[in-house]
């Protein structure tokens, strides 16, 4: 099925999480062991700024337009945003100048906190190109913010030169040689329960990834993946008989087409899904086309295969 299959994100993620695992930790670097005699902790200095109604539009909205800004929408009587705050700020200062944090206090700013439609605090919104692109309400580790905050520079790197830029500047004072990138513990958790064959845990996985990032591409291709596992290992062989003495039943048309597929026979699997569109109407149309779409996911964009079929399925749509 590997073969058969575009696995390659899983398999990225995978090799990537063995390489760090076997990674030796940098070693610490004692107080004073520096040219200066000294090895001051980062300091978010001007990466944290606090906003106000009136230094909204300059602060958060142009900055915007050139470095992520990430609002913290807090107030003083909130427990959970006191725990909150200081990693985010831990974590700006960290980042040197890539991102800036935007602190508001929604009780001083009410119509900060209206336009965002915040209904708990502490909750966190990125600013990109003056519109909110994600957001998340609540206390969240800081192993996890971190690889949030990295997957949105990822993204964001060729759009935003000044991420590059502090990027190039190397870490921030104070602080030891580049650490890699930690893995994000969503992902983790996914793959972990993939790893141990428990499709439905990896699939909640991923599917909660989405309802915080419905863009989020890696966690849509790792969803189709697992998606498809989880039918293939089920997969009958008889199926394909099954269908093609059923020309008409549109489940059986399906299943087949996954056991075809889950045995490499990647034509034929989308061929007979063609068929089944030319010759079926309504609800059963839409299904099959759905499932044939949901197998395309499966590859490479540029994959032949699936130019071929797509070009098929155009013809028997239209």
């Amino acid at each position: 099925m590997a073969g058969a299959v575009d696995l390659s994100g899983l398999k990225a993620r995978a090799e990537q999480r063995s390489t760090q695992q076997a990674r030796p930790a940098a070693p610490a670097q004692p107080p004073g062991d520096d040219a200066s005699g000294a090895a001051p902790a980062p300091d978010a200095g001007s990466f944290v700024i606090d906003v106000t109604e009136d230094t909204f539009q300059t602060e958060v909205l142009e900055r915007s337009l050139t470095i992520p800004v990430v609002v913290d929408l807090w107030a003083e009587w909130c427990q959970p945003c006191k725990q909150l705050s200081p990693t985010l700020e831990k974590l700006a200062a960290e980042g040197n100048g890539s991102w800036i944090l935007a602190k508001v206090d929604v009780d001083a700013n009410p119509r900060i906190a209206q336009m965002f439609q915040v209904q708990s605090i502490p909750t966190v919104y990125v600013v990109v190109a003056q519109q909110p692109v994600t957001s998340f309400s609540g206390v969240q580790p800081e192993d996890q913010l971190r690889g949030w905050i990295a997957q949105i520079l990822d993204a964001l790197r060729d759009r935003m030169p000044a991420i590059a830029e502090a990027e190039a500047r190397g870490p921030a004072q104070g602080s030891a040689e580049p650490v890699p990138e930690p893995e994000d513990p969503r992902f983790t958790a996914a793959e972990d329960a993939l790893e141990q064959g428990d499709y439905d845990a990896a699939i909640a996985a991923y599917e909660q990834i989405l309802a915080v990032e419905p863009a989020n591409a890696e966690a849509q291709a790792a969803l189709s993946q697992v998606r498809f596992m989880a039918r293939a290992e089920s997969a009958d062989p008889s199926a394909i008989a099954a269908a093609d003495a059923s020309p008409d039943d549109v489940a059986a048309q399906k299943a087949a087409a996954d056991a075809e597929l889950a045995g490499g026979q990647v034509e034929a699997a989308f061929d007979r899904l063609v068929k089944t569109v030319q010759r079926t109407a309504a609800e059963d149309r839409d299904a099959a086309r759905e499932h044939l779409v949901s197998l395309f996911e499966l590859f490479a964009p540029d994959d032949p295969r699936v130019t071929t079929a797509r070009r098929a399925l155009a013809r028997a749509l239209y």
